[in-house]
Order: C-alpha cells, then structure tokens, then sequence
C-alpha cells in the first residue's frame, strides 16, 4: 500500500472482508429514529429519535472531529469495470502507439479504493447517494441482487433512496433492500421525506436519518431523495409520499439539534445546483452528500482524459447562517469515489474540508495494432506502462488501483449469465445512432454535440419507429427521451445491447386521443423538462408525428406545425384538434409520469390497451424484422424527425444558428 503525501498513488490490493474490517461500519455507535421515515409528517411527531443511547448514559460532550467521507451515488448497475483512450503521443514509448485503452472505475476497484482510504484515517462513513439501481442487463437478469452482493464488498455504512430505487415499486425495492442486508454488512437506508403507507413492504426498511459516533461525538445522517422527480418520473406506491425536499431536511436537522448533535450531514438525491440552493436557505447543515445530477466535480486536469467537470470538489458554500457547508457529489457509473476530510470544531462548525474524487485505474494498457489485415489487441511492455501510468497520475484525481480478487470473482458468476445473453446478435446498425435528450445538450457518449444540435436523439426517434411498427394499430408513436439510455454505435446489435438502450420494465400501450391532447401532452413535457423538479428526460420524441418546437412562445403555444402521416404509411398532414388518434408509448409515462399528465387522464377514463409487450422486446423484434429482408438499422429520413425545428429556451434556433452563441 503505497501513498504519496495526501496524493494516493497506488493503493493496496489485499482483499479484506467487510466483516474482518476493524471497524466495518466506520463508527463506535449507531442509533436512529424509530419507525418508518417521516411517518407522523409534520415536525416534531416523528417518534423518538433514540440518539441519547442507553438509559442512565450521558449524552457525549461535543468536541472537534475530522471525519473522513468516502461516497459514490447513481452507479445504475454498472458493476463492471469502463474504459476510455489516452493519448500517448507525446510520450515517445517505445511501441508505435499513439493512444491506449486504459480500464478504470468498476466495483473491484472501487473495494480496493474503498479500503484504502479507510485505512488511513480513524474516524471514517462510507455513502452511497442513491439510483444504485436499474441500468444495465445486471439488474434486468437479477433484480438488484448482484448490486447488493457489490455494494456489501464496499460495506456502505449508508445508503441514501435515489429516484430509480422506486422503479419497480415499492415491493421491488424492498427486495432489493433486504438483498443489501442479508450480509454481515449491514446498511442502514435513509429517506426522511419518503413517507411509505402502513401497507407499504418498505416501510419498515428505511429510516429518517441515523445518529453515529465517532470516539464519543456524535454525527447526525440525513436522507433526502427527490420528491417531484421520484413521484413523477417512478413507480412508487400511489400510497407512498413525497415530503418537500427543504421542509424535511430543515425539520431533520432541527430535531438533532435539540438531541444535542451539532455535527450534520445531509446525503441527498437531489442533484447538485439543487444542493447549492437548499445549502443557502438551511440552518444548521455541514455537509451535502448528493447524488441523481450525476455531476463530475474535480479539477480541470481532467478534461485532458475526456472528463469535463462541472464544479470544484468540495464545492464550498454557506447556510443561512453564513456558516461553511461542503458540497460533493460523485459522477456516475462506478467510474468515481469520493474522499472527504472534514474537520469540525466543537461547536459543529466546519473548519476545513477538503479531498479528491478519485478515478481509479488498471496498471496495464492495450491498444491496437493491424497486422495481415487483422486488428490485433497488444498489451503495453513494463517500460512503457510506467510512463503510460506517470502520465496518467500526473492528474490529481486518478489514482492506480487493482481490483479485489474477491470482488472480481463475485461478479463473475454474474458476468457469465450476461455475457450468454450478449451474444445473442438480432441484427445489424449500418452508422452510429446518437442519444440525446434535448436537442444539443451533450449527453451522447458516441456523438459529438453538433450531430444532435438541429433534430435531437437518432436512437430516440428510431425507437419510437420501432414502437410505431410492431403494434400494428397505432396511428403514431411517443417516446421521452429519458427512456432511452445509450447510443446504438454501428456494428452488430445484440439482445443486450436493445436492453440497455431501453433497460426498464415498461411495456407498450396503445391509447386513443384526440389531436388536441397530442397536442395538449406535448406542451406538458417540456414543461416539464424544464421544471427544477421535473427532468430533461420528459423531452418528446415519436414516430408518425411531427413539430416545429419555439421554448421562447408561451405554455401553449410552443409547439406549432403539428403534422400526422398515420403509420408512416401516407402524406403528412396538419394535424386534427377534433379527431381521434391511436398513440402507442411506454407504460410509464402513459400513466402520467414524467409530466405526460394528459396521457395518465386518457388511461385513467379507459381509452386504452396494454399490450403487455415489453418495450426493449418491441426494439428487439423491430430489428429482427429488419433482418427478414437483411435491413440494417438506420437513422430514420430527415422528414420523419419529430422535432424539425427547435429554438431553445435562449432563443437559439437550432437550424439556422440565428440567436445562438457558439
């Protein structure tokens, strides 16, 4: 194990059981709230807290503490490790290699690294932020077990409700809740303005907040997820309730004051500039803990791998008060963990906080090479790989970690059953197929921007396409873009590779509308896309429809140019307010979800079917169609874009450039 100054530049390999750990839950105490979280609602009437310990002992005299903070949040069962090329131009390695594929992030290394900064400090919490799953075939083929089974290697101390959690209603997260504790590992899960009804499996699985003591001065834990989006755009029980995300986290932080706990951290799902925000109008809040934003913080050394960052880590703010709170969040995917070194003084007020986001990395780097026609992978000599790494740990967030072997072979047993199901190929894609929410935003890991700046996501509008097809009676298709979770790049398309392009567990449903609520349901998306409650993942896609689309007109009037051409199989035509179309979509947000409100007021008066086709099997069946007459999958013509001509919310027309700073 090997650390340079407060830089760690190579951390252990030897694999250490969470239950050997000294301290495995990085504390000499716990106590919390009894009951379910926020039960009684208002403040003040949520049961006993149970912070004072046992009766007779005296309540722990405050004193500074220096805690360390190792999180991450939102890995969306992404257990494996990724990979990203470095640039090795200038480098002069012996091999004539301009770029090399380094491995980095993944569960077996986020034990190492886990480990690691454990082991260097005393007084240690380790928290995950919530969205631990949906994702990936390893939640589509085990239902949130291998997740648990990963995240019990790293032996969270906390483990904060994300949106995705709800999913699969409250009775699928209660399974995966149990998964998490069925260890010697046990984690608590924090959610103090989710209020579960007397019926609901969870509710008796989560709590408030827990109180922890770290050599006898107590730190206060609250959770907080995000109530509209989780309402909005999950599978909650229509039972299970929502708090406000301010109300809750202020009325949490009050009751711990008065038990005498002046040390408090939040660990939100509640993005990062939301965080920023509810930091200036709370009293009495050290630290945030957030997640859902999925929001790379860290130094600008990263954007020369690829990373662009978007705040400083910690993120240093001040309460209501004028008060210092540290904000850290830590991006996404198993990609990241976060360390963070607080120090508090008696009276709870932090006086330092400081850290890293680490990104953690393999030691031996591949690249190719073309030999007698064929693309033969090579791996880097000694000699080589040591500058490779030099370079690479030049950036002060990246830092060499093995994976545990333990781990490692945990999630093979997983990988196998996966790995069978990709090599199923249904298909073939003739270019590569962007994804993209709102027209420009940047989300597509294959594409650059300016491929989506004028119409969007291609894969979004070839899924809608592909609903459209496959149900045979619909006039039209609607997809939100939210819905739709990778590029397609061009290549072989696998059964897997459709399930992680639509890997939740909706299926088709087919409504009857008129024009005027096609209408009136667009409107309603990007209304909410737009809301800071809401989700850009509510911005609308189809097939068979067709707009022009101005955010500067008002509500009502932003969509304009309204075409049909039913079942792509006619001419476009203005669409008609008075008549009757069939639309099919997904059943989530046919439900209402995601701000589809009027989609939820049509199924809830009868006028629809479900199919009971699951949506990733009518991609999947669209392809192999294709393949009937040895048809690759392609991006749909420009004419049937849904959205032929955008201008932003800054004024920005997307086609002609008029009004945009770029």
């Amino acid at each position: 194990m090997i650390s340079v100054s407060n830089k760690l530049r190579v951390v252990g390999s030897t694999a250490l059981i969470c239950a050997m750990l000294t301290a495995c839950n990085g504390d000499d105490g716990e106590s919390g709230p009894a009951g379910p979280a926020g039960a009684q609602g208002p403040a003040g009437e949520q049961g006993a807290p149970g912070a004072q310990g046992p009766v007779g002992e005296p309540a722990p005299v405050n004193k500074p503490l220096d805690l360390r903070i190792i999180h991450m949040n939102d890995h969306h069962s992404h257990l494996e490790a990724a990979s990203f090329d470095f640039d090795t131009s200038g480098l002069e390695l012996a091999a004539d290699v301009d770029e090399v594929e380094v491995s980095y992030g993944g569960f077996p290394r986020m034990v190492t690294l886990a480990n690691t900064l454990a082991s260097q400090r005393q007084n240690v919490v380790k928290i995950h932020s919530g969205d631990a799953i949906t994702g990936t075939l390893f939640y589509t083929l085990f239902g949130g077990e291998a997740d648990a089974r990963m995240m019990n290697r790293v032996c969270f101390d906390i483990f904060a409700l994300g949106n995705h959690e709800f999913d699969d209603g409250d009775s699928g997260l209660a399974n995966f809740l149990r998964e998490l504790n069925a260890s010697a590992c046990e984690t608590p899960t924090l959610a103090a303005n989710v209020v579960p009804a007397d019926d609901s499996p969870i509710k008796d699985l989560i709590k408030p907040y827990v109180v922890k003591e770290y050599q006898g001065v107590k730190v206060g834990f609250v959770g907080i997820d995000i109530a509209g989006k989780t309402k909005n755009s999950s599978n909650p029980d229509a039972d299970t309730q929502f708090l406000d995300e301010l109300t809750t986290s202020q009325t949490m932080i009050d009751e711990l004051v008065a038990d005498g706990v002046n040390k408090i951290v939040l660990v939100t799902h509640y993005q990062y500039q939301n965080d920023i925000a509810m930091a200036a109008k709370l009293s009495g809040v050290d630290v945030i803990v957030g997640g859902d934003s999925h929001t790379l913080l860290g130094s600008s050394d990263l954007a020369s791998l690829g990373f662009n960052t978007t705040g400083e880590y910690p993120t240093r703010v001040t309460d209501k008060d004028g008060n210092p709170v540290c904000i850290v969040q830590a991006w996404e995917y198993s990609h990241v963990m976060g360390s963070l070194d607080v120090t508090f003084d008696a009276d709870g007020v932090v006086q330092n906080c400081d850290g890293v986001p680490y990104l953690p990395v393999g030691g031996n780097f591949t690249y190719e090479v073309e030999i007698e026609g064929d693309d033969i992978t090579k791996t880097l000599e000694q000699v080589d790989s040591t500058k490779v790494r030099q370079a690479l740990t030049a950036v002060n967030e990246v830092v060499l970690a093995p994976e545990d072997m333990t781990t490692k072979l945990i999630l093979s047993g997983y990988q196998s059953a996966v790995e069978t199901l990709k090599q199923q190929v249904i298909g073939t894609v003739a270019e590569d197929l962007c994804l993209e929410r709102i027209p420009g935003q940047g989300r597509s890991v294959a594409c650059d921007t300016s491929d989506t700046f004028e119409r969007g996501s291609d894969i979004s509008n070839v899924v809608a396409k592909a609903f459209l097809t496959v149900t045979k009676t619909a006039d039209i298709a609607i997809q939100n873009g939210g819905g739709v979770r990778v590029d397609v790049e061009q290549g072989d398309l696998s059964i897997a590779n459709a399930f992680n392009v639509l890997p939740f567990s909706n299926t088709l449903v087919e409504l009857e509308m008129t024009g005027a609520e096609i209408k009136t349901v667009l409107e309603e998306a990007i209304v909410y896309t737009r809301n800071p409650d809401g989700s850009t993942g509510a911005f609308p896609y189809a097939s068979g429809l067709r707009w022009n689309l101005d955010e500067t007109q008002a509500e009502g009037s932003r969509f304009s140019n309204i075409e049909i051409n039913s079942r792509l199989m006619g001419t476009w035509q203005a669409i008609d307010p008075a008549a009757t179309y069939r639309v099919v979509t997904n059943s989530f947000i046919a439900s209402g979800r995601d701000g589809y409100l009027t989609f939820g007021a049509v199924k809830a008066r009868g006028d629809f079917v479900d199919t009971f086709t699951e949506y990733a099997q009518g991609l999947v069946d669209y392809v192999k169609l294709l393949g009937k007459t040895s048809t690759p999958l392609t991006k749909v013509p420009v004419e049937e874009y849904s959205t032929q001509l955008f201008i932003d919310i800054d004024g920005c027309n997307h086609s002609t450039l008029a009004g945009c700073e770029r």
